[in-house]
């Protein structure tokens, strides 16, 4: 006796015809007839009155079709608790970033790690630096990597570089047709659009600190979420936007970039991990962003 054949049997016992369950289990009604009679032949009774229309269980058909509902739920349930097993040992790792960090390295990251460790269910999510605090210590993500430096004794953060700031400028610009690197003094008159809004202290916060440390003060300041926003809003003419060297990547009509003639200009990327995490997928991240560093030419740490 097999499973295939007690479903075969207790299909026939619902729809009591065998043309109707042979439809229903995608199979000829001939094999289905010769799976009944094996179990038949195999018991030596009878499972149904053939001579009702439509079919009906004899005495021993009933007493087979209730152990047979019981065992084939047992099975059922037994395949999906495995599967949920092996699910849960599928190891899991999320990766929180800030949206920046996607025009730089941090893809090339993300596939180097996924080509060494293809069996592991990676999650991505899009989250402020202070978001991804909070989601370390809730367990939500493994690993984050954001620009702004905090303290928090629950999280060890490791300083992978300082990114090089430059001006997104409207095409219409003064300084936008020239080829040096623009000093922030030559942009105090602009309006100056800032990214994110909140939560605070955010990399707005950068921006505004490189403003203060020159005795400058933007004329206005429009805040916005996100950095698409922003460069909307440059392209539109509305001011002009200080964002890392990497953006430079995102071609967007009617933006064009110059680099600071400012030292300290400068935006880290950080990696934060919850301290004490003893994690071999943390390592692997740490020496992929080494390893590529190495390549391009960066200075990992600085």
């Amino acid at each position: 006796m097999e499973s295939r054949q007690l479903r075969y049997f207790v299909t026939v016992a619902r729809e009591r015809n065998f043309t109707r369950a042979a439809e229903k289990l995608h199979i000829a009604q001939p094999p289905l007839s010769r799976q009944i009679l094996a179990l038949e032949e195999e018991f030596g009774v009878s499972l149904f009155d053939r001579s009702k229309r439509p079919l009906a269980l004899t005495d021993a058909g009933r007493l087979l079709f209730e152990q047979s509902v019981h065992v084939l739920d047992r099975m059922d349930e037994m395949k999906t608790m495995l599967r949920r097993f092996v699910e849960s040992e599928r190891k899991h790792f999320a990766i929180g970033f800030v949206a920046s960090t996607l025009y730089g390295y941090l893809p090339d990251v993300i596939r180097g790690y996924r080509a060494a460790r293809p069996d592991v269910e990676l999650t991505l999510l899009e989250l402020t630096t202070m978001e991804q605090l909070t989601a370390l210590k809730e367990g939500r993500i493994d690993v984050g990597f954001g620009r702004i430096k905090l303290d928090d004794s629950a999280i060890e953060r490791v300083l992978l570089r300082n990114e090089n700031l430059c001006v997104a400028l409207p095409q219409s610009h003064r300084l936008a047709g020239g080829s040096d690197a623009v000093a922030l003094a030559d942009l105090a008159s602009d309006t100056l659009v800032l990214y994110p809004k909140s939560p605070r202290p955010s990399y707005a916060d950068q921006v505004l600190a490189l403003y203060r440390e020159r005795n400058l003060r933007p004329a206005i300041e429009h805040e916005v979420r996100e950095l698409q926003t922003a460069l909307g809003l440059v392209a539109a003419g509305i001011g002009i936007c200080l964002v890392p060297a990497s953006v430079e990547r995102l071609r967007r009509d009617n933006v064009v970039y110059r680099p600071l003639n400012e030292t300290g200009a400068v935006s880290p990327i950080i990696m934060s991990f919850r301290k004490g995490e003893k994690s071999t997928e943390i390592g692997l991240l740490i020496r992929l962003v080494k390893d590529l560093y190495r390549k391009v030419g960066i200075t990992f740490g600085t």
